[in-house]
């Protein structure tokens, strides 16, 4: 009987009959003793090896490139000895390869092992999204003649279809008839039409990126997407949970093969399939792959996009967000300020694109609406104040970062103001025009009563900002006890009422308050020409006073005299001791625009 020998680490297995083998095939080091006939009947490529050593009469016959090694070749030579096996989603994109290296084709016998490896994969696998799955990770191994196959190209396709059948399939299935008798989509009701996102998560990421490039050609949802891309994402990042953590130090210049190269790459690709959908994936998923891209040293192109993303739905985000950790040299910043500032940028560019049109009525790339400002600026308004107590964070950075968004998107100062105390009272060592510098970011009419109270008292501020602070507290004790307003002035004060208690008028856009404050800030200057003017007179007429007071010995004269001056001193527009009144909250018109 012919016997075929399986010859592996010297030793000899027998299989078949007893007819001694007249040939070898060694495939990566694995000696198989076989039989030229049943191969050449077969194999085009071996039959063309041993035709060209007639004469030798050639015994060994090496394979060094074959794809899958010795177990594919165990395969195809079980087919060409007739020995029964089965083809799974296990073996079959092996035994394509295998059969197109050895020419095992029609050419040479008919339902050879080609045509019946591609009937498989045709008839059965490519009907089923899971099998396809299988079969695309067992092209892992096989490149590159399992993507000039198309292999790959069949098995990522299938799975796409049969993705976005699911989802239409489950779309339908939502749909019931109202109590009218018109037909709706429950939303309530649970889809189903994702459960392939979990099977996807064991590809390997170049494949993986081809089956999402597929999807997003045949119309899959970006939502499910988004979904695949973060569960895939947490799957690698629980392996490496490092690339998480703010204690993990940079890895510059990873080459392949390298710890962290696969991480860097899955990010990078990652970041390059994201939705243009700004919901399809959330805010804290962007911020981690920010943090990992910074870590990683990924390329400029993938952070910056990252970071122009985050940017263009800002509003979304929390603080913990927009605490990355700085992985620079020592004695830099705790945290990542640059990076924050350029979001800052992008997402204030919203905005000024919209410059040349009437506002935000005007067509353009969806500026920022009042209400994701007022978000972001209370957002950044509390970054500034975790970050200021940092010994290293210069005073360009922190002002550039506060100084970003547009004077209009902050509805109340109190949150900048609370930064910049905490600013100061970390850096004591300012100057006296660093600290000018600073307080020039505070719209002090944008306070609240008790910031106000608080600033008149704050001894880090420079004497010219609480000066300011007093000048409009006065302002307000006078207005509340001015009861006679023409109608017009009612209605601007009742404007006002509303911005010193930190909401801006619903009737007027952003831009139109932002340009009514800049007119009435100039009328407030003229106000303080005049206070001006008037307390110098009061200095001359107390200075004259004060004279006469010195020549006379009369006690009388000087009683009335100090009764006098204790009668000035509680009408004084300047005075910072006394306490507002209950009243306060009202102010002027006039009173809307920063000094």
């Amino acid at each position: 009987m012919v016997r075929w020998y399986h010859v592996e680490n010297g030793k000899m297995h027998g299989i078949f009959f007893d007819v001694p083998s007249d040939i070898t095939i060694d495939v990566n080091g694995v000696s198989f003793k076989l039989h030229k006939f049943p191969l050449v009947s077969r194999s085009g490529r071996i039959r063309k090896l041993i035709a060209e050593h007639r004469d030798a009469d050639i015994a060994r016959i090496e394979l060094l490139t074959l794809p899958g090694g010795a177990d594919s070749f165990e395969l195809a030579a079980k087919f060409c000895y007739g020995v029964n096996f089965e083809i799974t989603t296990a073996n079959v994109a092996q035994l394509c390869c295998v059969s197109d290296y050895l020419e095992m084709t029609e050419e040479y016998a008919n339902e050879n092992l080609a045509s019946r490896s591609e009937a498989y994969l045709d008839g059965v696998v490519c009907k089923s999204l899971e099998m396809s799955v299988e079969v695309l990770q067992q092209c892992e191994g096989l490149f590159p003649l399992a993507d000039e196959l198309n292999i790959v190209g069949r098995c990522t396709d299938a799975i796409a279809s049969k993705a976005c059948a699911e989802q239409i399939a489950s779309s339908f299935s939502r749909l019931e008839y109202s109590s009218s008798g018109r037909l709706h989509m429950n939303k309530q009701a649970k889809c189903n039409g994702d459960w392939w996102i979990e099977d996807l998560s064991v590809l390997r990421i170049d494949l993986y990126q081809r089956v999402i490039e597929a999807m997003k050609c045949r119309g899959v949802h970006p939502e499910s997407i988004g979904a695949s891309l973060v569960n895939y994402a947490e799957k690698l990042f629980k392996r490496k949970p490092t690339l998480w953590t703010a204690t993990s130090r940079p890895r510059v210049g990873l080459m392949p093969g390298s710890v962290g190269f696969e991480e860097k790459t899955v990010v990078e690709t990652i970041a390059s399939l994201l939705p243009a959908e700004k919901v399809a994936v959330p805010m804290s998923f962007l911020f981690g792959l920010l943090r990992s891209a910074v870590m990683l040293d990924c390329t400029m192109s993938c952070r910056l996009n990252l970071e122009r993303r985050i940017g263009s739905q800002l509003e979304m985000a929390t603080l913990d967000d927009l605490l990355i950790p700085s992985f620079q040299h020592a004695g830099d910043t705790l945290f990542d300020v640059d990076t924050i500032h350029r979001i800052l940028v992008i997402f204030s560019q919203q905005d000024e694109s919209e410059d040349g049109g009437s506002g935000y009525d005007s067509d353009g790339p969806n500026p920022p609406s009042q209400t994701a400002l007022v978000k972001v600026a209370k957002l950044v308004d509390n970054y500034l104040a975790e970050i200021a107590p940092d010994a290293n964070l210069k005073l360009a950075k922190f002002v550039v970062i506060a100084d970003t968004l547009p004077g209009y998107a902050r509805t109340t100062d109190d949150g900048l103001y609370r930064a910049v105390d905490i600013y100061l009272k970390a850096h004591q060592g300012l100057s006296d025009l660093e600290r000018k510098r600073l307080c020039k970011l505070i719209d002090f009419q944008k306070l609240s009563e008790e910031a106000s109270a608080h600033a008149a008292q704050n001894e880090r501020l420079p004497l010219q900002a609480i000066v300011q602070v007093l000048y409009i507290e006065q302002l307000r004790l006078r207005n509340a006890l001015c009861c006679s307003f023409s109608e017009d002035n009612q209605k601007t004060a009742y404007q006002s009422r509303r911005i010193s208690n930190g909401a801006l008028s619903a009737a007027m856009s952003p831009r139109d308050n932002y340009a009514s404050l800049r007119r009435e800030n100039r009328e407030l200057k003229l106000e303080l020409a005049r206070m001006r003017v008037r307390i110098n007179d009061l200095e001359k007429g107390h200075a004259c006073m004060k004279q006469d007071l010195e020549k006379s010995s009369s006690k009388k004269l000087m009683n009335s005299m100090k009764k006098f001056g204790k009668l000035f001193i509680s009408h004084s527009p300047f005075r910072g001791s006394s306490s507002p009144s209950k009243h306060s909250m009202v102010t002027d018109s006039k009173v809307t625009g920063r000094i």
